[in-house]
């Protein structure tokens, strides 16, 4: 998600910054007053302004910077359900691929994107292995059988 590539802005390399008594980081006033204007030109208008947006976005920004769980959101930064629900319904709208472009368009260079180091081992048998065994046999013969075919079959004159 494009949300990553917004989390290392240059501009913002301490996104979070101010911590509370239990440890839980937020926006700082200064952080905030960077981002607000630009989630305030890409948010969708509703029938109500969203309450406690700062506290909501900071959530959404904590859980994706620690890669937890929605319900892992500590219950400082305001009930888990609504970030999610939040969250949710802005990527299927596009807003947080609209905020990237924005924040693009005003010239803020991103710093280094988010790399995935898993490493998935695949079956011997799928890695261009040398074939042993039974399946090994069983494809020497077929071509034993298909050379021997060939040689044996009748020839036009």
């Amino acid at each position: 998600m494009r949300l990553q590539h917004l989390l290392e802005l240059e501009c913002c390399p301490y996104v979070l910054g101010m911590t509370e008594g239990s440890g839980v980081q937020v926006f700082t006033d200064a952080v905030w007053a960077v981002w607000e204007p630009l989630i305030e030109a890409v948010r969708p208008r509703g029938k109500t302004a969203p309450k406690e947006l700062r506290r909501t976005i900071s959530a959404i920004v904590w859980r994706h910077q620690n890669g937890a769980k929605w319900r892992s959101i500590p219950a400082e930064l305001g009930p888990w359900w609504l970030a999610a629900q939040l969250f949710i319904r802005w990527a299927k709208k596009g807003v947080w691929e609209d905020l990237l472009d924005l924040v693009q368009q005003r010239g803020v260079a991103l710093g280094m994107t988010f790399i995935d180091g898993t490493t998935i081992r695949a079956h011997h048998k799928a890695a261009g292995a040398e074939k042993r065994g039974s399946t090994a046999r069983s494809a020497m013969s077929v071509r034993r059988w298909a050379a021997l075919v060939a040689a044996t079959a009748p020839r036009r004159a």
